[in-house]
C-alpha cells in the first residue's frame, strides 16, 4: 500500500483560563514519517479523551508533563499497523499506544502494546481493559483495600472509572454500593444496568443529605472522582477505619480560584480514616492479574462497560469538552 505522507493532528495553541474553549485548539496538517529500524507506523482507529488531560493544559509541574503549545497533543489510542520495521509486530496488527490526537503515529515498537479484537472489541482496551479499568481495579483492591461486606460510595459513578469501579465492588462482595451522578438518566443506569444498590443525582439536593439517606449505616470505602462537596460528605459519612481513595477531582479542574476544601478534616483523626491518592502508573505491574480477572467478567457477562462514542477525528476536542461537562456515560471514545 502507499503510505501517507501527511496527516492531521490536534495542537494546543493557548493555555485555558478556566474552562477550555475550542479556540484553545487547532487542527493542523503535518508530515507523516515512515518508520525506521525498530519502529512502526500506525493509523489510529480509536482515541481516548480523559479528564486528566485538562490538567496537562496547565504549564505546571505534575506527575505527567504538560502539553506543549503548538505541538501535537497525545493520549491513549488504538491503531492498525500500516508499516513495520520491528520484529514481532506485523502490518495489520492492532496496538495500543500513547500518540493519540493524530491520525497517524510513527513510534518505537517497544512503546506499543499489541491488542486483539478476538479478545474484546478494540475500543475496550481504552476503557474497561485499559487505563480506566486498571484505575478502578487497583484503586479499589490495592489502594482502597476493599473487603467483603464493605459499604462503598463512588462519586462520578457513571464515568469511565466510576462505572467500572462500582461493578467491581459488587463483584468483590461489597454489601452495598452507592453512586452519585449528574442526571436522572445516569442514576437510573447505575441501579438498573450496573447493579448499584443506590444512586442519587447530586444536583437534586445536597450531597451530604442524599448520602446519609443512601447509607444510613455509614460508608467504609469512598472512591473519589469529584472532590469538593462529595469529599466533605464522604468524610462525614465515613465509619471508623474507613478508607478514601483520591482518584480525581473533576469539580476542581476548571476552577479559576482555589475551591473551598473540606472543613471536616478533623474527622480523619477521630475516625482513624486513611486517605490516599491514586495514580494508575504506580500499578502497572498488576496489569496481567487485572486483565485476567476483568476479561473473565466480560466473557461471563457479569461486567458491563458503557461507552459514549463520538465519530470523526475533527470532533475530538468536542468529545473532550463533553467529558469535562459530564456528557458521557462510561468511557468517551473518538472513532476515526
Amino acid at each position: 500500500m502507499t503510505l501517507p505522507t501527511t496527516g492531521r493532528s490536534w495542537h494546543l495553541v493557548a493555555r485555558p483560563q478556566g474552562w477550555p474553549v475550542p479556540e484553545d485548539f487547532a487542527l493542523r496538517e503535518e508530515p507523516v514519517r515512515p518508520p525506521s529500524a525498530g519502529e512502526i507506523l500506525v493509523r489510529n482507529v480509536h482515541l481516548s479523551v480523559d479528564p486528566y488531560m485538562r490538567g496537562r493544559m496547565n504549564d505546571v509541574k505534575s506527575y505527567v508533563p504538560p502539553f506543549r503549545l503548538d505541538q501535537p497533543m497525545d493520549g491513549g489510542a488504538i491503531g492498525e499497523v500500516i508499516a513495520s520495521e520491528a520484529e514481532g509486530i506485523a502490518v495489520g496488527d492492532h496496538v495500543f499506544h500513547d500518540l493519540g490526537w493524530r491520525e497517524f503515529a510513527t513510534l518505537p515498537a517497544r512503546y506499543a502494546r499489541p491488542v486483539s479484537a478476538e479478545d474484546a472489541p478494540l475500543s475496550a482496551f481504552l476503557g474497561v481493559l485499559g487505563m480506566p479499568g486498571l484505575t478502578a481495579w487497583a484503586g479499589l483492591l490495592e489502594t482502597g483495600g476493599l473487603t467483603e461486606g464493605d459499604v462503598v460510595f463512588i462519586s462520578g459513578a457513571a464515568g469511565a472509572v466510576g462505572s467500572v469501579a462500582g461493578q467491581i465492588a459488587r463483584l468483590k462482595g461489597a454489601s452495598r454500593v452507592i453512586g452519585s451522578a449528574g442526571s436522572a438518566e445516569k442514576v437510573a443506569r447505575l441501579t438498573e444496568e450496573y447493579g448499584f444498590d443506590a444512586a442519587f443525582n447530586y444536583k437534586d439536593a445536597s450531597v451530604g443529605s442524599q448520602l446519609r439517606e443512601a447509607a444510613p449505616d455509614g460508608i467504609d470505602l469512598y472512591f473519589d472522582n469529584v472532590g469538593g462537596d462529595h469529599l466533605q460528605a464522604a468524610i462525614h459519612a465515613s465509619n471508623v477505619h474507613a478508607r478514601i481513595v483520591l482518584c480525581g477531582m473533576i469539580a476542581h479542574y476548571n476552577a479559576t480560584e482555589p475551591p473551598p476544601g473540606p472543613n471536616n478534616l478533623m474527622q480523619l483523626i477521630a475516625k482513624r480514616i486513611r486517605m490516599e491518592g491514586l495514580l494508575v502508573i504506580d500499578h502497572e505491574a498488576l496489569r496481567p492479574r487485572f486483565v485476567e480477572e476483568v476479561s473473565g467478567w466480560l466473557r461471563s457477562g457479569e461486567l458491563h462497560y458503557p461507552e459514549t462514542v463520538v465519530n470523526g477525528f475533527e470532533n475530538t476536542v468536542d468529545a473532550l469538552l463533553g467529558v469535562l461537562r459530564g456528557e458521557n456515560t462510561g468511557k468517551m471514545i473518538v472513532t476515526l
